[in-house]
């Protein structure tokens, strides 16, 4: 009980701050990087460096992107009851109109996948892949849900988590008799699964959600066991710590235990060196802390590194990163906003990405 207290907390804090950096910042794109950077080569076609540790510069990892396979077996069932995260009964009988919405921007992904992505009627900042963007936002000021968006788009459910605000918004929805439905919003590689049922299940159609959940359970396997194959042994694993940054704010966490980078990090054969030093959900950077961790990588989102104008600005702002192994080697890896954290459908190609710019940095020159 102790423990789901601290894991509940820890969430609530990580969506203020990351709510606070991101306010006032819609305008930097909701794809979160270039849409013109090309994708890093898959992890298969390219050769481990010898020496992860001891590789100098940075890395931008951008995942494939993958074409959406919805999943059509399977007959939708309505209505569909279910009792949600929050232990709320929720009736959905009419899936004709869905938003589904999050700050990590997966549930609308899982929902495309479902082959229900012809009834969303609208999406959050967070929702980047093409098949989506063209939908309206209902979203403002960065992941501030616009009650009047919302009901503009006459939704007949929605999904959501705790993960975006204001509450009061959603509360709304539900007093005016919108069945909302408040899935997990602890993300990490081993909730994946649990996700995409709770979101199929609402929707009437758990045999899609059984299929869907075992596709992406085999892909993460797959990959796990390809970057397990070229991580260091447990006596060099990388030291990596994920540093949340938004300059304009002055906003400069490191995530920690129970965040999903601890997950992250793990599936990526390195040590989280903020677990290891007990630390749940976020805190702000201190300079003893950051130099005592002495990161070999830093991830960082890649909005976050250019809020701070790169690396050098980094270093500038973060002058302690300079006295850790990863800032004079200026081993910064940045991914996507929307995408490093997303732990959705798409979480084996955001682990290949990761993966290269780690262990292959030279194959993104």
């Amino acid at each position: 009980m102790r423990r789901k207290l601290q894991r509940r907390l820890a969430l609530v804090a990580i969506v203020c701050v990351v709510s606070l950096g991101l306010a006032g910042c819609q305008g930097l794109g909701f794809h979160g990087g270039d849409a013109a950077t090309a994708a890093t080569p898959p992890l298969h076609d390219v050769t481990p460096i010898a020496d992860p540790a001891a590789w100098e510069g940075p890395s931008t990892a951008v995942p494939a992107s993958s074409p959406l396979e919805p999943i059509t077996t399977g007959e939708q069932v309505l209505p569909a009851t279910v009792v949600d995260s929050q232990d709320t009964t929720v009736t959905v009988t009419d899936t004709s109109r869905i938003l589904a919405l999050d700050i990590y921007g997966s549930l609308s992904r899982i929902v495309f996948e479902l082959g229900l992505g012809g009834s969303v009627v609208g999406r959050d900042v967070s929702t980047g892949f093409p098949e989506a963007a063209g939908l309206p936002l209902v979203t403002q000021n960065g992941h501030d849900l616009n009650a009047e968006a919302i009901l503009d788009l006459a939704p007949t459910v929605i999904l959501t988590d705790t993960s975006l605000g204001p509450w009061d918004t959603i509360l709304q929805m539900r007093d005016i008799g919108i069945p909302v439905v408040v899935v997990d919003s602890h993300r990490a590689i081993d909730t994946i699964d649990d996700l995409t049922r709770q979101v199929a299940t609402a929707l009437g159609v758990p045999q899609r959600g059984d299929e869907l959940a075992a596709r992406t359970s085999a892909a993460v396997d797959a990959k796990l066991a390809e970057i397990a194959a070229i991580a260091p042994a447990d006596g060099d694993r990388l030291r990596m710590v994920f540093l949340y940054v938004r300059g304009q704010s002055g906003v400069y966490y490191l995530f920690g235990d129970e965040s999903g980078a601890d997950s992250l990090i793990e599936a990526l054969g390195g040590i989280d060196v903020a677990g290891e030093n007990g630390w749940v959900g976020m805190r702000p950077v201190t300079d003893e802390a950051l130099i005592a961790a002495n990161p070999d990588v830093i991830l960082m989102m890649t909005k976050g590194l250019e809020s701070v104008d790169g690396v050098d600005g980094l270093l500038e702002h973060l002058p302690a990163v300079a006295q850790t192994t990863a800032g004079r080697n200026r081993r910064i890896v940045d991914m996507s906003d929307t995408q490093i954290l997303s732990f959705g459908p798409e979480a084996a190609d955001v682990l290949d990405a990761l993966a290269v710019a780690i262990y292959a940095p030279d194959a993104l020159k």
